[in-house]
């Protein structure tokens, strides 16, 4: 028996071809990469990159209906193909996971080959083209004719390009930036992070308050001569709260009282005070091995020392507790005179004139005496049409599992 060994690209095309050319366009852009000093691709932004996806879109579709009998075509749309490129763009994302992406060396073959930033590089896109080409191929010979026993694959499909196309397509017109705006003052200032150049934005936000809460303090021991933390003798780090007790080697504390808010009196005692003024206080028993003793300790402030107890060169100290949540009270003004009061915490945006606005941070050395508040605003026109693909995408995994119960319960 002889064997007859296929040639290549000989038809049908099958899975080496698929690979050879796949390898063959990551090597192409590779080479534009290299001839442009790894220039990139240009960036395109609304409309333009709109146009050129409904003219793309419309020429994959034209050409799976006009040529759907090419041995070529069918080759392009066919799953040898869609499966070397989904591995190609596979290895590409983790180059682009391993490689730091950002700045290079002027000159140096990662700079020049794009490699540094691979996302925005000819041969990631060329890849990804190619596989919305296979993709785009493969649905237009299921809507056209159209049958209902083809809605699972038309609406995961059709979801998959929508989603893929959009967020790579409209990637160039996301935007991102940070306005730092002080209680009090209003600020339309936004400075992104690969920019020191302030963008100025279509409208301006307001700080009216900004708010933060934190957890309950921690007793820690301290070693001042060598301005350190005696973890090794504080393993337990205790929330402090009226009656709670702490033991160490040899130290044993209860908080005897406690207030969440404070400042010291006249008399030196403290006294209960403003949420926005006041510190937490702690007095605490002390058994080091003397006669007990009581004391009180405080976490102190931006303005104000903290108080500790000495026991012996090392001293009992009380830590403020990590943040809780932190909100601001704002109000936007748009260009239009459109107007938004409104709170922003963490988890919590608001939507404004096509903007998203999230409250990122604050001025951490100033803590809940912070003046400052740090809040990001994203526009993303594109993401609207990404949601869509991904709903279409749900709909049909629903569609295919409820083809599966009907099958099973007919079986």
């Amino acid at each position: 028996m002889v064997v007859v060994r296929r040639r290549w690209f000989q038809a049908p095309w099958e899975f080496r071809e698929a690979f050879l050319v796949t390898a063959m366009v990551i090597i192409a852009g590779f080479f534009v990469e290299y001839l442009g000093a790894g220039g990139g691709i240009p960036l395109l932004h609304l409309p333009v990159n709109a146009i050129a996806l409904v003219i793309f879109a419309l020429t994959v579709l034209g050409a799976g209906l006009a040529f759907r009998n090419s041995a070529v075509v069918q080759w392009l749309g066919g799953i040898p193909l869609g499966l070397a490129l989904i591995f190609a763009i596979a290895v590409l994302s983790l180059i682009g996971g391993i490689v730091p992406q950002g700045e290079a060396v002027a000159g140096s073959l990662t700079a020049m080959l794009r490699i540094n930033q691979i996302f925005s590089s000819w041969p990631f896109l060329l890849t990804v083209l190619f596989f919305l080409a296979n993709l785009g191929l493969g649905l237009s010979w299921k809507l056209f004719p159209f049958s209902m026993k083809n809605l699972q694959f038309i609406l995961f499909h059709a979801g998959f390009w929508l989603a893929l196309s959009c967020g790579i397509f409209g990637s160039t017109d996301l935007q991102r930036f940070v306005v730092p705006i002080e209680i009090g003052k209003a600020n339309n200032l936004g400075y992104s992070m690969n920019s020191d150049t302030p963008q100025q934005l279509p409208f301006s936000i307001f700080l009216q308050n900004f708010s933060l809460e934190e957890y309950p303090p921690q007793l820690l021991l301290y070693d001042p001569q060598n301005d350190k933390l005696l973890v090794e003798r504080s393993q337990a780090i205790i929330q402090v709260r009226r009656g709670v007790t702490a033991s160490w080697k040899g130290v044993e504390v209860e908080v005897v009282d406690y207030l969440p808010y404070g400042l010291r009196g006249s008399d030196g005692e403290p006294q209960a005070a403003d949420r926005k003024a006041g510190m937490p206080f702690a007095k605490v028993r002390i058994n080091s091995g003397g006669a007990p003793f009581e004391a009180w300790i405080s976490t102190g402030s931006p303005m104000l020392k903290p108080d500790a107890a000495d026991l012996g060169g090392i001293l009992l100290i009380m830590v403020p507790g990590s943040p809780k949540s932190f909100n601001s009270a704002v109000s936007i003004q748009g260009e239009n005179g459109e107007q938004k009061t409104a709170t922003l915490g963490v988890n919590q945006p608001l939507s404004f004139g096509g903007w998203k606005l999230y409250q990122m941070g604050y001025d951490e050395k100033m803590g809940k005496w912070s003046q400052l508040s740090l809040i990001e605003v994203i526009r993303d026109p594109w993401l609207p049409a990404v949601y869509l693909g991904l709903f279409m995408i749900m709909a049909g995994n629903i569609l295919f599992f409820w083809n599966g119960i009907k099958h099973s319960e007919v079986a």
